[in-house]
């Protein structure tokens, strides 16, 4: 048993462990503190003299006082990190805390560690002035063509005439701006030869060019930059207005997919209730019919069975008084015993055949294939309003700089044209002028058009100049028939082809039969914009201004072909080549 002495001895060096534990643990978790926390973000290394601005970040006492030196004459001061601007100029104090804290993680060695982390590694910038072990560089110089550590950076602050000089975040790229040829820096830039060279190249490589120094040049170019970039952003704004409509499209679709589940839900519901209600029906009229049916044959079997009963009574008394011996007691009753009551003639039964309920099957039978037909019928219908596109998810362009990014090049088919007309121009105009072809199985016999060679798909403008008292612009699927004068070779006359009637008189559109009066006049450059797959097809007058003729809704099933319709003698048409 321990006295006193030993209890008090064992208490003390529990106590000393625990200490000792509690110290290794400090300073473990000092050595994991990252370093940053404790680093200066513009020397990069421990803080010196912590202070801490407004904003909360910390820095060295001297590093943010020079920072601020420089910004002077802007009257405003502002955080390296997150660039929060203080007027006027902060009185700056010791951050006590931060002191004590970045002397304490020194002693548990982090110093040396975040000392290491100032050191420039492979993919850093390293100092140019530092020998040795080079320190990462914190800024180059463009005028030095050289990079610095925050030490050897302190002249271009201190000395007058280095603080003149272009300060930039550290970059590997410095020696590009000096010439290969003759070891200058490149301040000149060449617009001729679109290149950077030094005041040497310009006296001689470069001689008579149209040179100006860098800077003017960047100022320039600088200016068409920020004009693109406005470009740029005015597309990014129009696009998210695209953006926003597609988006508020995808609601709509949703909310009517939804309703149209639920109604289409309903209704087929419902006819399947009708078909369980009259199922339910059929079955109980046949019970119904059955109860009755057994009812009356069982009348009749009873009925006969008590005949039966009665005719084997009858044999029996025959069957007596046949064996009586006494010759007057039969002839006695001979009588009674031998009348017969009147026999039912049993060919009156009504016998069905076997299957009583055969109508019944047939007429459901018939039902069942009505029922077939009309849903094989209704959901091909239902199948083709479904898969049918109803969103346009590209919008039609708005300005005619729009629709020229979809531009495509026509030329007329020579095998499609008709004698009353002549192509030229590489085939890209047609003039009313017989011409002797060679027959082809492609040429209009009988009316004076001629189609395209390019099938077109996907999105398409192209534009017609025209001249003339009876010009028609359409398009047409390739197997439009080409031969008789019947109207399913027309343009605009059937459902192969749609045809803008450019009369400024009277202007209208066609298709299949249809006409359709349009706003006047038009004009003499017809703008054809074509959607295939969301099967838009729109006619607008080209001038100033993009004016719409008349749009086209509708589903393309094939390929279409660009058509001319030149009726007038004087009727002229062209494909004008777009830039």
């Amino acid at each position: 048993m321990m006295n006193r002495s030993e209890l008090k001895l064992l208490s003390l060096k529990v106590k000393l462990n625990q200490s000792l534990r509690h110290e290794a643990e400090m300073e473990q978790k000092g050595v994991e503190l990252d370093q940053e926390t404790i680093s200066c973000s513009i020397c990069l290394d421990l803080l010196k003299d912590p202070v801490t601005v407004p904003c909360g970040h910390s820095y060295c006492m001297s590093c943010i006082q020079t920072h601020w030196d420089g910004e002077d004459g802007k009257n405003l001061h502002s955080c390296p990190q997150c660039r929060q601007t203080f007027t006027p100029r902060p009185v700056l104090v010791k951050n006590t805390m931060m002191a004590v804290l970045v002397e304490q993680l020194k002693k548990t060695g982090l110093g040396a560690a975040a000392a290491d982390h100032c050191y420039a590694g492979a993919e850093d910038v390293a100092c140019d002035v530092c020998t040795g072990r080079k320190l990462k560089a914190v800024k180059s110089c463009l005028v030095c063509l050289a990079s610095y550590c925050d030490k050897h950076l302190q002249r271009h602050y201190d000395v007058a005439p280095l603080k003149k000089h272009k300060l930039m975040d550290p970059s590997q790229k410095l020696q590009e701006n000096i010439c290969p040829h003759h070891d200058e820096v490149m301040k000149m830039f060449c617009r001729t030869d679109g290149q950077c060279i030094c005041y040497v190249c310009s006296v001689e490589e470069h001689k008579g060019h149209d040179t100006v120094t860098s800077a003017a040049e960047r100022t320039d170019k600088q200016t068409e930059l920020e004009v693109s970039r406005q470009k740029i952003q005015q597309r990014i704004k129009d696009k998210q207005k695209d953006v926003k409509v597609l988006q508020q499209e995808v609601d709509i679709i949703s909310r009517s997919a939804d309703e149209a589940v639920e109604k289409s839900d309903r209704i087929l519901t419902e006819q399947i209730r009708l078909m369980e209600e009259r199922r339910c029906d059929v079955k109980k009229q046949i019970r119904s019919q059955q109860e009755t049916e057994v009812s009356r044959v069982k009348e009749l079997e009873s009925k006969l069975e008590q005949e039966i009963t009665e005719l084997r009574r009858k044999d029996e008394e025959m069957d007596k008084l046949s064996h009586t011996h006494d010759h007057n007691q039969f002839l006695h009753q001979y009588p009674s015993v031998s009348e017969l009551s009147e026999d039912p003639d049993s060919s009156g039964i009504d016998v069905r055949p076997l299957s009583y309920f055969e109508d019944v099957t047939t007429a459901v039978s018939e039902l069942r294939d009505n029922l077939r037909h009309s849903l094989t019928e209704g959901w091909t219908n239902i199948s083709l309003s479904i898969t049918q596109p109803q969103v346009l998810l590209q919008p039609e362009p708005r300005t005619r700089a729009g629709f020229l990014q979809f531009s495509r090049k026509i030329t007329l088919d020579p095998n499609t044209v008709n004698d009353s007309l002549s192509l030229s121009g590489e085939n890209k105009r047609a003039t009313h002028q017989s011409q002797n072809y060679h027959d082809h199985p492609d040429r209009f016999s009988n009316f004076c058009q001629v189609l395209s060679t390019e099938s077109l798909t996907g999105r398409c403008y192209w534009e017609v100049e025209w001249r003339g008292t009876n010009v028609r612009v359409g398009v047409a699927y390739k197997d439009i028939k080409r031969k008789g004068g019947s109207t399913e070779c027309a343009f605009g006359y059937n459902d192969k082809s749609w045809a803008l009637h450019c009369d400024n008189n009277a202007p209208a559109f066609r298709h299949n039969h249809v006409q359709s009066l349009v706003p006047g006049p038009v004009s003499s450059r017809i703008g054809v914009y074509l959607d295939h797959t969301a099967g838009i097809l729109s006619f607008y007058s080209v001038s100033d201004t993009m004016t719409l003729i008349h749009r086209v809704q509708g589903t393309f099933t094939q390929p279409l072909h660009a058509g001319l319709y030149l009726w007038g003698s004087r009727d002229t048409a062209y494909f004008p080549q777009l830039q």
